[in-house]
C-alpha cells in the first residue's frame, strides 16, 4: 500500500512516461504493465543512467520510472539528479526499486525523486503512483513512508572526531587493518567504530557509508 495523494483529475492526454532498468526482461514486463493502464502511454526505454539522461532530454516524458542500481556507469540516484536539474523540474522521477535503505531512499529524494516505491507494490498501486507524480505529487511505499517518518523522529546522533576519522580512511580504500595502524587503534576497534558509522548513516556496507559520506559532505 502506497501513502500518496489522490490521483488528479484526468489530464489532457496521456502521461508520457519513460522506463529506466538494466535488466531486459523487468523492462518488458513492466512495459506490457504499464501498456495496460488506462491513462499512461510508454514512449521509451532505457537500460542506463547515461541513456535515460539523452533519452529524458530528447522526448521530454511527464515521468521517468527510474531504478537505483542501474549496473556499470551512472547509476539512479545521479540519473534523476541529472534529469532533474536539465528539465527544470518539469520531468518527474518516480523510483522503483527492491533497495529501501535509509541511505537510498535520502540520495532519492535528495536528488530530486518526487516518490519511492518498491517492486513488491501492487499494479494499482503503481498506476496511481506515476500519475501522482506527473502532477508533482509525492508518493512513498509504505515501508518506505515509515522508515522517513522514523528518521524524522528519532535523528541519528551525528558522527565523531574518532568515527570522522576512520570514515575518511574507508574513503580511501583502507582495509580494516590499515585503518588500524594509521590511527594507531585494534582492529577490534576500528570494527566497533565502523558499526556505529554504518549505523549513524543507515548503511550497511563500506560502499554504502563512503557514498552517504560524500552525499552529507561528511568527508574532508
Amino acid at each position: 500500500m502506497t501513502h500518496s495523494a489522490p490521483a488528479p483529475d484526468a489530464a489532457p492526454g496521456p502521461v508520457r512516461l519513460v522506463l529506466c532498468d538494466d535488466h531486459a526482461v523487468v523492462r518488458a514486463g513492466l512495459r506490457a504493465l504499464l501498456g495496460s493502464a488506462e491513462g499512461i502511454e510508454v514512449v521509451g526505454e532505457a537500460a542506463g543512467g547515461e541513456e535515460v539522461v539523452a533519452l529524458a532530454a530528447r522526448l521530454r516524458p511527464d515521468v521517468v520510472l527510474m531504478d537505483l542500481q542501474l549496473g556499470t556507469g551512472m547509476d539512479g540516484v545521479e540519473a534523476t539528479r541529472r534529469i532533474t536539474a536539465d528539465s527544470g523540474g518539469s520531468v518527474h522521477v518516480l523510483v522503483l526499486t527492491t533497495y529501501d535503505t535509509d541511505a537510498d531512499i535520502t540520495r532519492a529524494v535528495e536528488a530530486g525523486a518526487t516518490g519511492y516505491l518498491l517492486k513488491a507494490e501492487r499494479p494499482d498501486e503503481l498506476f496511481t503512483a506515476v500519475h501522482s507524480a506527473a502532477a508533482g505529487r509525492t508518493t512513498l511505499s509504505e515501508p518506505v513512508a515509515h522508515r522517513v517518518m522514523a528518521r524524522m523522529r528519532s535523528p541519528r546522533p551525528g558522527l565523531t572526531a574518532r568515527e570522522r576519522d576512520i570514515l575518511g580512511q574507508l574513503a580511501r580504500g583502507l582495509t580494516n587493518r590499515d585503518i588500524a595502524k594509521a590511527l594507531f587503534l585494534s582492529e577490534a576497534t576500528v570494527k566497533t567504530h565502523l558499526g556505529r558509522i554504518y549505523d549513524k548513516l543507515g548503511v550497511d556496507t563500506r560502499a554504502g557509508a563512503v557514498a552517504v559520506a560524500k552525499e552529507q559532505r561528511l568527508l574532508p
